[in-house]
């Protein structure tokens, strides 16, 4: 029986989907080998911590 990724490895791979670069064979690979709930919490917190930094660059930014 193979070893399901861990949720770091989930992180990981959301992580660099954000970024867009991601070659075709690792997409491949987590496609079959993620849990898809790891991955829909991974994003939304990546989305969340990303949507924090937007807001306090924009309140720095608006306070000067």
């Amino acid at each position: 029986m193979d070893k399901q990724p861990s949720f770091l490895y989930s992180l990981k791979a959301v992580l660099w989907s954000f970024v867009g670069l991601r070659r075709k064979r690792d997409f491949d690979e987590d496609q079959q080998a993620l849990n898809p709930v790891h991955i829909i919490i991974a994003a939304v917190l990546a989305v969340a911590v990303f949507i924090g930094i937007l807001i306090t660059i924009v309140k720095f930014v608006v306070a000067k």
